[in-house]
C-alpha cells in the first residue's frame, strides 16, 4: 500500500506546530502607560513589589506639563497579549500575571513611531 502525499503533508505540518507550541513559551511583559501604550521599561523598574501602578515624575519625564501644572502618567506592567514595540497599543493580555505562566520583558524594541514614547524625545537607534 502507498500513502498519499496529500495526507502526509498536513500530518507533518500539524506535527511541527505541536512540537513548536510544546516548547518552553515565554509571554511578553511590557511597561504601559494609562492609555495602554508600550513605554520604556525604566518607568516600571521602580514599581514596588505587590503594587499595581506607579506615577511618573518630572525627573524621569513620566508625565507632561499644561499651563505650568505637571500631570503624571500612570505606569504598570501588562502581561501577555499583543503589542511589543514602543508606542504600540497592547491587547489580549491582562494587568496581572497568570499563575504558572512565564513572562519576559526582553522582546520590547525601539524604533518607528513608537520612539516618540521612549521617554527621551528622540533617543534610540545608534548601536543600542
Amino acid at each position: 500500500m502507498r500513502r498519499s502525499a496529500i495526507v502526509l503533508a498536513p500530518l507533518l505540518a500539524s506535527t511541527a506546530v505541536a512540537l513548536l507550541s510544546g516548547c518552553d513559551h515565554t509571554e511578553p511583559k511590557r511597561c504601559v502607560d494609562e492609555q495602554n501604550h508600550v513605554v520604556d521599561p525604566k518607568f516600571c523598574a521602580a514599581l514596588p513589589t505587590g503594587q499595581q501602578t506607579l506615577q511618573g515624575t518630572p525627573g524621569n519625564m513620566g508625565g507632561y506639563y499644561t499651563n505650568g501644572i505637571f500631570y503624571p502618567h500612570i505606569f504598570r506592567y501588562y502581561y501577555g497579549g499583543a503589542g511589543l514595540g514602543f508606542g504600540s497599543l497592547v491587547s489580549g493580555g491582562s494587568y496581572s500575571p497568570v499563575p504558572g505562566h512565564s513572562y519576559s520583558s526582553k522582546g520590547t524594541t525601539r524604533g518607528g513611531f513608537g520612539s516618540l514614547f521612549s521617554g527621551g524625545g528622540g533617543e534610540g537607534g545608534g548601536g543600542e
